[in-house]
């Protein structure tokens, strides 16, 4: 075809495409005319991106700490992005299913991978100055985390360990969400009562999570994993990305929060409160609160199991890995 011919059929299907918009096609030429050239700082609003560090100190490590958890919410949302898509596909594609469910793998991966910024790419002594001008503010707040695991599982699944026998899937979302196991890990070691960090995300993030709960009732990750074909629910390829999502978010991914706040927040046996008041020697342990998104893929060893290999490696005396450098 000629390129003035293939020009001319362009522009036939750009009249098809925006006949029934109410304009014609040469206002949305005119439009195209007028418009500015995209530039690359233009389109992902780069000066705008690199402006979102807001250091509340001085200290220059804050700015580190700062950008590396503005970096993870991204990575956060990438893992929403695939979700969204596996929870509203209903073609029970199976090499669908294993591109979202591997997409999200790879997400995960990075995540843990580039957690030694964390563990090791920070001075302590900075970190427990500037920490105290956060206060009450804590990771424990990152609400694309309980979105994702909202996405993943049905809630009866989140309950908290010591309470989940006592749910099922025929309680309320309301009734289930108020036993969620992370609003254990937030409150006042003393007195038991919820901690201000609990308190005000409760208030700024309650609505949104119990309707996304509302929304997937039925229909989360697992649910649709379940409700494959058997041939499809068989596949080991699926099963494997599965599981290896399941040991991502609920052991690898809390595993380098204990690495984390070990180095920061123990020293010579002696705990320093997070800054939330967060009880993350309880919180973030995997066999303490046994989250596995897809029970029935494990057998009862492996689910009684849960974790307790990484928590023992993490506090084993010989480990050094996330130990203060002297």
């Amino acid at each position: 075809m000629k390129n003035e011919e293939r020009i001319e059929s362009q522009i036939n299907k750009l009249e098809e495409k925006y006949k029934n918009s109410g304009q014609d096609l040469s206002s949305y030429l005119d439009g195209l005319l007028y418009q500015r050239y995209l530039t690359y700082w233009d389109y992902i609003h780069l000066d705008t991106l690199l402006s979102l560090q807001v250091p509340r100190t001085h200290f220059p490590d804050e700015e580190i700490f700062i950008m590396y958890h503005q970096i993870t919410e991204l990575y956060f949302k990438l893992i929403i992005h695939e979700q969204k898509q596996i929870v509203d596909d209903r073609s029970q594609d199976l090499q669908f299913f294993i591109e979202k469910v591997s997409r999200i793998n790879n997400y995960f991966k990075a995540l843990i991978s580039s957690f030694s910024i964390m563990i090791k790419g920070m001075q302590r002594e900075q970190f427990l100055r500037y920490r105290m001008a956060l206060l009450p503010a804590s990771g424990f707040q990152s609400a694309q985390y309980r979105m994702i695991e909202l996405y993943a599982t049905p809630l009866e699944n989140l309950v908290h360990l010591s309470e989940r026998d006592d749910f099922s899937s025929n309680e309320s979302i309301e009734e289930l969400f108020e036993h969620i196991y992370w609003k254990n890990g937030a409150t006042d070691k003393a007195t038991g009562e919820k901690t201000l960090t609990l308190k005000q995300f409760e208030i700024r993030y309650t609505p949104r999570l119990l309707r996304i709960a509302n929304q997937v009732k039925g229909n989360t990750i697992y649910h649709k994993y379940l409700q494959l074909p058997e041939t499809s629910r068989n596949n080991k390829e699926l099963i494997t990305a599965l599981k290896e999502l399941d040991m991502n978010a609920n052991v690898n991914w809390p595993l380098m929060h204990m690495g984390s706040a070990y180095r920061y927040l123990a020293k010579e046996n002696q705990e320093i409160d997070a800054t939330g008041g967060t009880n993350w020697k309880q919180y973030l342990p995997p066999s303490f609160q046994k989250i596995i998104f897809f029970p029935t893929l494990y057998s009862e060893n492996e689910l009684d199991t849960w974790g307790k290999q990484w928590v023992d490696h993490i506090f084993n005396p010989a480990n050094k890995e996330y130990k203060e450098q002297d």
